[in-house]
């Protein structure tokens, strides 16, 4: 395979970036050795970049440092997913009861556009998904806590492992657009503690698929 030109910046980002894209789409299975001389080989860089993309991945918990054995794409445990879920939810339910109850009619009319292109998504799973996660990350933008929005950030990551997955099981799209309307509800009556409780119910939901 011909080497692919990486972009200027600094380069071990870019590797991680591009890694980090091949575990998303799952060209790296979960569970699965990373060969580190294919890579490198592949990406014309030689292994040091590549390594310390890995320690990036690895504290993103995408990535399993083994000793003498090398990298493994993360395999997301039950618990590992109960885990993500049960903080994801207390997170980001802390996020939208602060929207809901000071965010400007500026950030609701955004998340309220957000939804309806969610809304015209069902038939395309990729699609649905990005504009799902588009719409989360928003909220915790508007919610504007730079140390929750890390945390998610991270969680969120771990959880893409598996995600994509639980979209599949019959209904759950449905499923799930039918809780974002009732947080989107939730939000625009400027009902703090609904919108936490139905954004709680939306993340129970999700595990229940997950599992």
């Amino acid at each position: 395979m011909s080497a692919v030109s990486l972009a200027p910046r600094a380069l071990y980002e870019e590797v991680a970036e591009r890694l980090r894209q091949r575990i998303f789409q799952r060209e790296l299975e979960p569970g699965s050795w990373i060969d580190e001389l294919k890579i490198a080989d592949e990406l014309g860089i030689s292994r040091t970049p590549l390594r310390e993309a890995l320690k990036v991945l690895a504290a993103e918990g995408l990535v399993t440092m083994k000793v003498r054995r090398g990298a493994y794409v993360t395999e997301v445990s039950e618990k590992d997913l109960i885990d993500v879920y049960h903080l994801l939810s207390l997170l980001e339910a802390d996020a939208v009861a602060v929207v809901a109850q000071s965010g400007s009619d500026a950030a609701l009319a955004e998340l309220q556009a957000l939804h309806d292109e969610l809304e015209g998504a069902t038939q395309d799973r990729d699609r649905f998904f990005e504009i799902n996660e588009r719409f989360h990350l928003r909220l915790l933008e508007l919610a504007d806590n730079r140390w929750r929005q890390q945390m998610v950030s991270d969680l969120r990551k771990v959880m893409k492992l598996n995600r994509h997955h639980s979209l599949f099981k019959a209904g759950r799209i449905e499923e799930s657009l039918a809780e974002h309307r009732a947080v989107m509800q939730a939000i625009r009556a400027r009902q703090a503690e609904a919108a936490a409780q139905r954004m709680r119910d939306h993340f129970a939901s999700g595990l229940e698929a997950a599992t």
